[in-house]
């Protein structure tokens, strides 16, 4: 009897412990991927967008999300369900969010929802280094800091539908923030390439910029076009 109890007691601990440790490494990560966003090239294709309850946002970057990844290109997601977003503890960068970190999509939208997907997606994955409240205001800080309009209008790239080569726009960012970005396309109506998200890294403990680890899969043509918002 006493065997079987401790047969059974082994088993429990073999199922237990594996969950354990899925649930103590789900937060573990090697750095972050900030992302970037034009609107220009997120509106201008078949499927088009939707401006943000609060009117249309300034023809500027915005924020897609700040990412924890690991080194060998696969990426940790929704890792805490007992964390929701509480858009509470973010009420002194809400008006700060709505011009930086814009949603383009349909149907209008405050930009809760988009920031509540990126927070359960992302952000509780990086728990460990960064609250909720310090997820979204580094995000903001990077915005500023990395300022990807200004080293690309600086170097004579202006979004006016014109195409500039992608080693150029991804020299001037490199010039500009120190760091070399990953740059993502997608087609506009007509099928043409054009400039869509850039990609910067960032250190494990969200407090600066690297040098990328590894890009994303994916390219852009050698020519590509920077269409106006």
């Amino acid at each position: 009897m006493k065997l079987l109890q401790v047969t059974v007691c082994l088993i429990s601990l073999i199922l237990v412990v594996p969950s354990v440790f899925a649930a103590s490494s789900s937060e573990d990560f090697d750095f972050f991927y900030f992302v970037q966003q034009w609107p220009g090239s997120y509106c201008d294709t078949q499927k088009s967008c939707c401006y943000p309850t609060s009117g249309k946002p300034a023809a500027d970057f915005g924020i897609h999300g700040l990412w924890p990844n690991y080194k060998d290109g696969t990426y940790p997601s929704n890792c805490d369900a007992t964390k929701p977003f509480d858009s509470s503890t973010i009420s002194d960068l809400v008006s700060s969010m709505k011009r930086n970190w814009p949603t383009l999509a349909c149907p209008s939208g405050s930009g809760e929802a988009f920031w509540e997907h990126e927070w359960e997606k992302h952000g509780t994955c990086s728990q460990s280094v960064i609250n909720q409240h310090e997820y979204f205001q580094t995000s903001l800080g990077l915005k500023q800091k990395t300022n990807l309009l200004g080293a690309l209008t600086k170097a004579g790239i202006n979004p006016d539908g014109n195409s500039y080569s992608l080693e150029s726009i991804r020299g001037s960012i490199k010039a500009s923030t120190g760091f070399t970005p990953w740059i993502e396309c997608n087609r506009d109506g007509s099928g043409n390439s054009q400039l869509y998200q850039v990609y910067l890294c960032v250190d494990r403990s969200a407090s600066g910029l690297i040098e990328c680890p590894v890009f994303p899969h994916g390219k852009c043509g050698a020519q590509i076009e920077f269409p106006s918002f």
